[in-house]
């Protein structure tokens, strides 16, 4: 698999040994504000995971539903496919800075709301879904910005490093946030979980802080004055696209419909046995797997084929899913979703990358915000669908099932589009 996706470096150009294994550090070292960026990104994310824990296990005690966990996702789902796609709009037009920093101020605001309606001791779950859609409508805001500055603070031949190292502050929020979530609320309840997520906020304002104007470039291929930044834009420019298409195609498939997170909470009291700190250990493993990719993603920069790449990794979570699905023993059922996390890392990298090197700095945001609605999207899409699915037949069809699907529908894609199998890194397509 290796010999058909790589190519054979001359010795010159071969990078050191540690450099093929671990993460490339370098846009760390060379970038300040991306190193801000970076880290103040990484602890509002751990904050982010462990309310995302805190509301799914709030409601199942509140409701004893795996529907009603599953709403939360679709309750997230429309402000995120509105305003992702508005927000690109946005950033493409707008000062992204300011941007940013107002869109991460609501999130701050929507965690101390949070905390004061658990304070004062309102159990409404249509109250928690109303801040849930809020949380969305910030998230979709903040993304595109936030993403369409990368490529601004770095030259390109650090991209690919770069969106290793940024998968690595999703996965690390994903994976130390549920844990921390899990154990917090266990001792201290839902109020410290939510608390503690609005402190860690502040990093990630102190950074958008620190950050220069960001106005957009209204170059070649970009909107030539604010009225013409719309979304129509982007959707007619990914329309001529058809291997940036195919990213978005190819994660769709895994993230609606392998997705088990929804069912985590229902998993651990029927199959395991467990409690908050259980499904704490199940959202983590998928994370803890996807930040072993980052850290050991040095060899992904001698890749070449990035669509095959993509086809190989996706097929691999819904083969990891579908397997997890069939087991009942915590330590087995951890290592299959972290095979999947692992895979979910190589998916990203690859599709980050081909999005970047296709898509012009006027334009960035529009296609940011497409890739947010569908990669923030298609899970809480996922969640709603494996949570209708548990509930009107159970669980195991739901995780085993949406794994089949997730495998046999990159086939059907791979056959119908065998030009994105092909694509080439040295010579891109989009």
């Amino acid at each position: 698999m290796t010999e058909s996706l790589t190519e054979t470096a001359d010795e010159a150009d071969e990078p050191a040994p540690r450099a093929r294994i671990f993460a490339d550090l370098t846009p760390l070292r060379t970038s300040p504000d991306y190193r801000r960026l970076w880290f103040g990104n990484t602890v509002s994310w751990v904050g982010q995971g462990m309310t995302a824990l805190a509301v799914s296990l709030q409601v199942y005690d509140l409701t004893g539903s795996a529907f009603s966990v599953g709403l939360i996702g679709f309750c997230s789902l429309v402000p995120l496919v509105v305003f992702g796609l508005y927000g690109g709009a946005v950033a493409d037009t707008v000062d992204r800075r300011k941007l940013g920093l107002a869109s991460a101020f609501g999130s701050f605001v929507l965690s101390v709301g949070l905390v004061t309606i658990t304070v004062a001791g309102v159990e409404r779950v249509g109250l928690l879904y109303a801040v849930v859609a809020l949380q969305a409508v910030c998230f979709a805001l903040n993304s595109p910005a936030r993403s369409s500055m990368i490529a601004r603070l770095l030259p390109a031949e650090q991209l690919p490093a770069a969106n290793a190292l940024n998968s690595m502050t999703g996965t690390t929020g994903g994976l130390v946030g549920p844990m921390l979530g899990g154990l917090i609320v266990g001792w201290w309840g839902y109020r410290a979980a939510y608390g503690i997520d609005a402190v860690t906020f502040t990093a990630s304002l102190y950074a958008m802080w620190r950050l220069p104007s960001m106005l957009p470039d209204r170059g070649e291929g970009a909107a030539g004055a604010a009225k013409r930044a719309s979304v129509m834009d982007g959707l007619r420019f990914l329309g001529t696209r058809p291997n940036l298409r195919m990213t978005f195609f190819t994660d769709m498939c895994a993230m609606v419909l392998a997705n088990p997170r929804a069912l985590f909470p229902v998993v651990a009291a029927l199959w395991y046995g467990g409690d908050a700190r259980t499904t704490g250990l199940l959202v983590a493993a998928p994370a803890l797997g996807a930040l072993l990719g980052g850290v050991f993603s040095g060899w992904l920069g001698r890749i070449r084929r990035h669509g095959l790449a993509v086809l190989f990794a996706v097929a691999s979570w819904g083969t990891a899913i579908a397997v997890f699905g069939l087991t009942r023993q915590l330590w087995l059922g951890l290592i299959f979703l972290a095979l999947a996390g692992a895979a979910d890392t190589t998916s990203m990298v690859f599709r980050n990358t081909m999005l970047q090197a296709a898509v012009p700095d006027g334009m960035r945001g529009r296609l940011q915000g497409v890739f947010i609605v569908v990669v923030a999207g298609g899970p809480r899409l996922g969640d709603f669908l494996a949570g209708s699915v548990a509930e009107l037949v159970s669980p195991g069809v739901a995780v085993t099932g949406g794994g089949i699907a997730c495998v046999a529908a990159v086939a059907v894609l791979a056959l119908r589009w065998p030009r994105f199998a092909r694509y080439d890194a040295r010579d891109p397509e989009a």
